[in-house]
């Protein structure tokens, strides 16, 4: 039997507590709070039974019901070690405070579906009126429905041209502009090192290098799988450098291209005289890399702004909005040149 007094571990208590005490699921009490029409009248009464009982949260849950606003968005990220996710971590929390929301972030050190609803669980108990969730995993969009959340919940990585509540960054364009940038330079059949592939922003990008290819009527050089680790790059880099048929390297990230160039150096390839090397992200310290490295560009600023607008609208009452993705650019610097002759 539950204890009425809640927990007595010394901590406060949590939603699941409250869903315990109740006798129902997690999500129907961010239902009751949230003030949802689809709890039956004697669920909401048991629910608010529980939350008077155990304490849980009164002065913001006293807050929600009363008017429905926390002004607070709730955010899920995921390898925050990476500097992209990095980048739209931050790039959301500042978009969020400029239109006057504090921003709630629970960062996943590896994605998987108990992870993410223990995230959501604790961001639910600090009443946020939605949600952004930036995790990349092929799975993550399949685990966030499954929630059954009753607040909007906005999708910042790993998305698709037309997805509603979708802010993001258009890889498959920036991967594919990348590629072409190589092949004008006369490199005929150029090498991928892609991200894991179990991250729906390494398939695009490997999509778009292929996409440069068939459009060209050519055929991809080589396809080597990394982590987004400079030492997978680097061990990518070392079997590129013994298929002297190689001019041209895609490198999904610029972490990665790090380890690429550092493999060409040691196995005496020039850069760019012998192959060129393009990266993905435009890090800080990318432009001093040796040589300086061409890569692409992403807006993590604007996606930011998407985001959020994207949740302001959908807490207005507009259903599904939907937002075109970010443009993403080439950077040329000394990294790439003309392709060397047979």
């Amino acid at each position: 039997m539950s204890d009425e007094r809640g927990p007595r571990n010394g901590r406060p208590p949590s939603m699941a507590d409250v869903a315990k005490q109740a006798g129902v699921s997690h999500q129907t009490v961010s239902r009751v709070i949230n003030d949802s029409p689809l709890v039956r009248p004697d669920t909401r009464e048991r629910v608010l039974t529980a939350i008077e009982r155990l304490g849980y949260r009164r002065n913001m849950v006293a807050r929600m019901l009363a008017t429905n606003r926390s002004r607070r968005i709730g955010m899920v990220s995921a390898h925050l070690v990476l500097y992209g996710p990095s980048m739209i971590s931050d790039a959301v929390q500042e978009a969020g405070h400029d239109a006057g929301y504090d921003v709630s972030m629970v960062g996943l050190a590896e994605f998987s579906a108990e992870h993410l609803r223990e995230a959501v669980d604790r961001l639910l108990d600090q009443a946020v009126e939605a949600l952004v969730v930036a995790v990349a995993h092929r799975d993550a969009l399949a685990a966030t429905r499954e929630l059954q959340l009753s607040i909007p919940v906005v999708v910042a990585q790993g998305v698709s041209a037309g997805q509603p509540m979708a802010a993001g960054i258009d890889q498959q364009a920036g991967a594919r502009r990348a590629t072409e940038h190589l092949l004008e330079l006369g490199h005929q059949h150029v090498a991928h090192v892609t991200g894991p592939m179990d991250w729906v922003e390494a398939e695009q990008r490997r999509d778009g290098w292929r996409v440069a290819h068939t459009d060209r009527g050519l055929l991809p050089g080589p396809e080597l799988v990394g982590d987004w680790s400079p030492q997978s790059g680097y061990d990518a880099g070392l079997r590129i450098a013994a298929d002297r048929a190689v001019t041209g390297v895609f490198v999904a990230n610029d972490a990665m291209a790090l380890g690429v160039l550092h493999a060409f150096h040691e196995s005496g390839l020039r850069v760019p005289e012998d192959v060129s090397v393009v990266g993905f992200d435009d890090a800080p310290e990318a432009a001093l890399y040796w040589p300086a490295l061409t890569t692409v560009r992403q807006d993590f600023a604007t996606l930011g702004r998407r985001a959020v607008e994207l949740t302001l609208r959908a807490l207005s009452g507009e259903a599904d909005p939907v937002l075109n993705l970010v443009d993403p650019q080439v950077v040329v610097r000394s990294s790439t040149g003309p392709a060397r002759s047979s």
